[in-house]
């Protein structure tokens, strides 16, 4: 229901992070979950609605209007990508050798391949996740759901059938890696450490990107890590020219079901009986698990605030917590017929797949703005 889970896990030793391995990022992910004092909670609309048992409860609105008070700058910045102008000038020989990388059977695992993979899947709305350069959990799900959309074997191995059908409807000259130059605008966008606490969030007036780096990564898909890799010594300022991923087009398919498979950790997204997009998700957990159903999607809201309940019993405590990409579901709920329960976005992208939530679909937020472009009210939800 949007919470996030209590884990007792004790700190390790810092671990490189050019070499760090799935079951650290794992740990990592929970002891940042385990630093929120949250019980249970509850996305809204606005702050009118928090006195309301349940404001979503099995009713059809839209409340995209509602979130504009909030602002959703953030939104822009993921959606928004006129004016972002990219070229393939001034690039690094090694993202020059990742435009120009080409699979062939038998080759070695390498770097520049990983890229150019997680890249085509990305375009071709087999989610990765954030792109990172490293062929961990999510890619693998993504190539074999790719394999599944265009029926082929789903190996979960590249082979030519596979490579072949990535690209046919990509131009043979789209880069990967494109150089982007920030602007004014990128740099002078809110920035703000986020608190520890809800007593804390709930007092500022926006759970905004904490860095440019932060919001630079969501903007293109990219692991914050990754970002850094690709541009070392740079200051973030206006004027400087960056290496990004350039990310998919827009989907243009609607979706008219989705369904949800915690074992999977997958969201798969219908048109029809057609499969047109998949995406990496957390689904419960084994402590607060997902209800098992079919269920319709019966209001959208972007920039929603959060109703954090704190503590229990006579110490039970609840704190409005506003909107933003750090809010605890990110910038998007969906609401389900199941009172309480909804698709949503993150503010930890990176923990996608590998995260607990208290029952609650969870994505990226450029993954869940993308369902939320396409879906309507009404559409149908399955979870198992």
């Amino acid at each position: 229901m949007g919470q996030l889970i209590e884990n007792k896990s004790q700190p390790a030793a810092t671990v490189d992070p050019d070499n760090i391995s799935a079951a650290e990022l794992t740990r990592q992910d929970e002891l940042k979950d385990a630093s929120d004092d949250i019980e249970e909670g509850q996305a809204v609309a606005s702050p009118d609605d928090a006195g309301v048992a349940d404001p979503f409860n099995n009713t059809q609105t839209d409340n995209t209007s509602l979130a504009s008070a909030a602002g959703d700058t953030s939104i822009k910045s993921i959606e928004d990508k006129d004016g972002k102008k990219i070229t393939t000038l001034d690039l690094s020989s090694y993202a020059q050798t990742v435009n120009s990388s080409t699979w062939s059977p038998n080759m070695k695992v390498n770097s520049a391949m990983t890229i150019r993979m997680q890249a085509l899947l990305d375009w071709n709305h087999a989610s990765p996740g954030p792109i990172d350069g490293g062929w961990g959990m999510n890619s693998k799900k993504a190539l074999i759901n790719f394999q599944n959309m265009h029926g082929l074997p789903a190996t979960g191995k590249m082979d030519k059938k596979t490579w072949d059908a990535l690209n046919k409807n990509i131009s043979p000259d789209r880069p990967v890696l494109v150089t982007y130059t920030l602007t004014d605008e990128d740099v002078k966008s809110t920035f703000a450490a986020t608190p520890n606490g809800s007593e804390a969030k709930s007092k500022v007036k926006g759970l905004y990107y904490q860095d440019i780096k932060e919001m630079l990564g969501e903007r293109f898909h990219m692991d914050v890590r990754y970002l850094d890799k690709l541009n070392k010594n740079k200051s973030y300022k206006a004027g400087d020219k960056i290496t990004v991923v350039n990310v998919r087009p827009p989907l243009k398919q609607t979706i008219t079901r989705v369904v949800a498979n915690k074992a999977d950790k997958t969201l798969y997204a219908y048109n029809g009986d057609k499969l047109v997009a998949t995406y990496p998700t957390t689904v419960g957990s084994s402590a607060t698990p997902s209800p098992h159903g079919t269920f319709k999607i019966v209001n959208k809201v972007k920039m929603p605030w959060y109703k954090a309940t704190v503590g229990e019993d006579k110490n039970k405590q609840v704190f409005m917590l506003p909107p933003g990409p750090n809010n605890p579901v990110g910038v998007v709920w969906m609401g389900l017929s199941k009172p309480s329960y909804g698709i949503h976005g993150s503010p930890m992208p990176e923990g996608i797949s590998r995260q607990g939530s208290h029952g609650c679909i969870r994505l990226t937020n450029w993954d869940v703005l993308e369902v939320y472009a396409n879906i309507e009210n009404g559409a149908t939800v399955e979870l198992k």
